[in-house]
């Protein structure tokens, strides 16, 4: 594809909780720049957290403008966006479109009784997996609108509209009220299976269908950039804006996790286990997160571990600070240090299991009020040994999701690691072992952004499909095969801390 001013570029912009991405990449999917710009999270009550949804408006502008100004021509020669953006939040739009109240955020946790009558009474677990697929959590869009109905009734009286993060970004740029079925299957009134809203539940929990936006699929250009935000962004309106996906989707099109076969895994402060799916799977229990892929007629599941860096992250600071020490002194990470401190332990850590449960769980054990520690501890274990336990109970924790994809029948040939902790080669031959599987590491930083721009691209005509876009694209380097002495000695390893987590504390239920 080529314009009057050179090749044809193609934009994404993820509306992170932190901060704003805008990504460019050219018209063989290749990565051209990159710009971010901050906003800010509040806390304005314990477990409560809120945005300003002008702050990403803010944190957009700045983002496009940074990066297109790297870029020769890079305004005329962009000739489509792509968004993404935090999942599951909450963005109030009254008759005239203006915000009722702060978005309310994927990581608040106010509406927990409320999923908790959801699951126990009206409609019921069963209810919820078999016309939605998945368990509520407070994350969820549609708890937080009950929450408002209870709490805020003026203010749900006032909102005409309920917005994902992303979506209201994309009426920001045309005037428009759409979605797409990968963020919408987080909302917990979305019909995973159909791809489309779920009547059933919406008149179960007493919610409007008007509440909500009509869907298209991700790579469609659903809406087009209106002349106010073409303005502002410095950009040729009427291009066109695909759907684009939530942010986990978004990344796996990044990553190209977009077929069987081939699975995700983050190590970031949580672990996310992603995989696509050519049918609607999913677990008995809830267990999988089982959500619409960004892929038309695909489907993907994912298993969220709360606490994956984040364990290691406690570990370092409370029990292993002499590490950072250490680190700084030889000018290396921290993280290094306990690697190379766990290196010296055999698989195992002589007995000892560490259960990474530090802010309940999710996947393999659904618990908000699950708790972690060190189990099997007896006085012949050091320091060193409790290094090891966290890597492996982490990595542990993150095969059960592996492994219940399998018992789906997904076929679990390569796992492309992301995150921190995908520099690690200890961890990397830990994950190896444990799911039993070649794992392998992008030769580019995939990101939500880079995705939602191959999904624009896709909707240009730039490339056949999501999959060829991605086969066009996406590299990997870095494998590491599974070793199969250490595969069996792992899987004593694991069902020894699948028993440990049987017998875990929970956290005591406050008054």
């Amino acid at each position: 594809m080529q314009t009057a001013h050179g090749t044809s570029l193609f934009l994404g912009i993820d509306v992170g909780t932190t901060g704003t991405k805008a990504v460019v990449i050219d018209m063989h999917g290749a990565f051209v720049a990159e710009a971010t710009s901050a906003h800010d999270v509040f806390y304005p009550n314990p477990g409560w957290s809120e945005q300003h949804p002008a702050d990403w408006w803010t944190s957009t502008v700045r983002a496009v403008k940074e990066v297109t100004a790297s870029i020769p021509n890079a305004c005329t020669r962009i000739e489509a966006i792509g968004l993404s953006g935090q999942m599951h939040g909450l963005v109030a739009l009254d008759g005239r479109g203006d915000v009722v109240r702060p978005a309310i955020l994927w990581n608040d946790s106010r509406s927990a009784d409320i999923c908790t009558r959801l699951h126990d009474h009206q409609p019921g677990l069963a209810t919820l997996l078999r016309t939605t697929g998945n368990r509520v959590f407070p994350g969820f869009q549609a708890p937080k609108l009950l929450w408002m109905r209870e709490h805020e009734p003026a203010a749900f009286a006032r909102t005409a509209k309920a917005l994902l993060p992303k979506d209201w970004l994309r009426w920001k740029l045309s005037g428009e009220f759409m979605s797409e079925p990968s963020d919408a299957s987080g909302t917990a009134v979305f019909d995973c299976k159909r791809r489309t809203w779920s009547s059933e539940m919406l008149e179960c929990i007493g919610l409007s269908r008007s509440l909500f936006p009509d869907v298209a699929e991700s790579p469609i250009h659903s809406t087009r950039l209106n002349a106010a935000a073409a303005h502002e962004l410095g950009l040729r309106a009427g291009i066109g804006i695909a759907g684009g996906a939530g942010d986990q989707a978004a990344a796996a099109v990044g990553s190209g996790v977009v077929a069987e076969g081939v699975v995700s895994c983050s190590l970031g402060t949580s672990g996310v286990v992603f995989a696509a799916s050519n049918s609607w799977k999913t677990t008995s229990q809830g267990e999988l997160h089982a959500f619409c892929h960004a892929v038309p007629d695909r489907w993907h599941l994912m298993g969220v571990m709360l606490s994956a860096g984040g364990s290691l992250r406690w570990f370092r600071d409370v029990l292993a600070n002499d590490a950072v020490v250490e680190a700084k002194a030889r000018s290396i990470d921290p993280y290094e240090v306990l690697a190379e401190r766990a290196a010296r332990i055999s698989i195992g850590s002589n007995g000892l299991v560490f259960l990474p449960y530090l802010t309940g769980e999710r996947c393999p054990i659904p618990d908000p009020l699950i708790r972690g520690g060190f189990a099997g501890l007896d006085v012949s274990h050091t320091r060193d040994h409790l290094a090891r336990a966290v890597f492996e109970g982490i990595t542990a924790g993150l095969a059960g999701s592996v492994d219940l994809l399998r018992a789906l029948g997904i076929d679990v040939a390569e796992v492309r690691l992301s995150s921190g902790g995908a520099r690690s080669a200890l961890w990397r031959g830990m994950c190896a072992d444990m799911f039993d599987a070649r794992v392998s590491l992008l030769a580019s930083n995939a990101s939500g952004a880079s995705g939602v721009a191959l999904l624009a691209a896709v909707g240009a005509g730039a490339f056949a499909s999501v999959d060829a876009a991605c086969a066009a694209s996406i590299t990997t380097h870095t494998a590491t095969a599974p070793t199969p002495e250490h595969v069996k000695s792992y899987s004593a390893m694991k069902a020894r801390a699948t028993l440990a987590a049987k017998g875990a504390l929970h956290a005591p239920v406050l008054a």
